[in-house]
């Protein structure tokens, strides 16, 4: 009976321990989820993705909470205006596919923490940043401390 207690609590330990774990790995994926979701859609002509990249955590504003993010560097012939309208076809609601100029490597969108691009942006190539922000699971949003 007593090596049965202590074999049933040797299990509930380790789903615990494996449940911690998995808290930030489950909310990485949901970022991931947010960059894929982005380079499944067509680019325009004249367009080509250079590279992407995501992060989760705290990444604006205040108070708690975690964001997922996912972005694009595109370089284009087209001008803002242009890649704004191509977008928009694609925009579910106000938090996706967003698209700014992009003159450096750092992703500016980002205020706490850093999230950069390896490639080196000139100034003198049309580079455009192209962006979205998503949702995860609320149970992993709420004990994944990079949200406090």
């Amino acid at each position: 009976m007593k090596k049965r207690i202590v074999n049933i609590l040797a299990v509930v330990i380790a789903l615990l321990i494996a449940f911690a774990i998995s808290i930030p790995v489950v909310n990485d994926l949901t970022a991931k989820g947010v960059q894929n979701r982005l380079l499944e859609i067509p680019l325009p002509n004249d367009t080509q993705c250079v590279e992407s990249v995501c992060k989760a955590g705290k990444l604006t504003g205040n108070g708690n909470g975690m964001q997922y993010f996912g972005a694009m560097l595109i370089r284009s012939e087209l001008t803002l205006e242009q890649l704004n309208d191509y977008y928009e076809n694609y925009r579910e609601d106000e938090w996706k596919c967003l698209i700014k100029p992009q003159t450096s490597s750092e992703i500016r969108v980002i205020d706490h923490g850093t999230l950069s691009f390896k490639t080196d942006v000139s100034e003198n190539q049309q580079y455009y940043i192209v962006y979205s922000w998503g949702d995860g699971i609320p149970v992993f949003e709420q004990l994944d401390i990079r949200g406090h």
